[in-house]
């Protein structure tokens, strides 16, 4: 992308720019996430003085190079032992707080283990799974496919939430990506 992702600007509701770090964090906020971790690896001073707010912190993982499965278990080594379930959400995977509330609202409705969101037949993100799986999730290893291995094993007890909106696929992967997801954002927005 040329630079950090979490540093790039997003189109937030009311039409201005504002960093995917700070979207995302609003829009868990809005959504009814009691504490938001978020889990900075590369270019981390850089992201650091955006990552600020009321119920929200950061965790740094040294490992980051590692693989997506080390901040993941950065960021549940930092989760409340009291917490009653955990989002999971990439910063490169902008949701509204729309289709976060729905997501969790549909996983605390169900009691499943682990809530997915579907569009047609593909999953989409964020991914909520039953605080049981904590321990589970800590011992992720990229080699055995991250969270995969998990949601796998709990197959029987996965809870599918049917949404409409396409982008609870975007996943902002290349600078195409990007500028398709801004543009969408910013037309559904203006």
């Amino acid at each position: 992308m040329g630079r950090p992702k979490p540093l790039l600007p997003w189109p937030n509701e009311s039409g201005s720019d504002v960093t995917l770090v700070e979207y995302q964090i609003a829009q868990l906020k809005a959504a009814g996430v009691d504490d938001v971790i978020v889990v900075l690896g590369h270019h981390a001073e850089e992201v650091i003085p955006f990552v600020k707010g009321e119920r929200m912190r950061y965790v740094i993982n040294p490992d980051y190079a590692a693989g997506k499965t080390t901040s993941i278990k950065a960021g549940l080594a930092a989760v409340d032992a009291s917490a009653e379930l955990v989002v999971l959400l990439a910063v490169d995977q902008p949701r509204p707080a729309s289709i976060i509330r729905r997501v969790i609202a549909a996983h605390r409705e169900s009691g499943a283990a682990v809530t997915s969101p579907i569009h047609g037949a593909r999953g989409g993100h964020p991914i909520v799974f039953a605080a049981r799986l904590v321990g589970e999730l800590k011992q992720i290893t990229e080699e055995n496919q991250g969270i995969r291995e998990v949601i796998e094993r709990h197959r029987s007890e996965v809870h599918r939430v049917p949404i409409q909106e396409p982008g609870v696929r975007l996943d902002l992967n290349t600078p195409e990506d990007y500028k398709a997801g801004y543009d969408s954002v910013a037309a559904t927005n203006g």
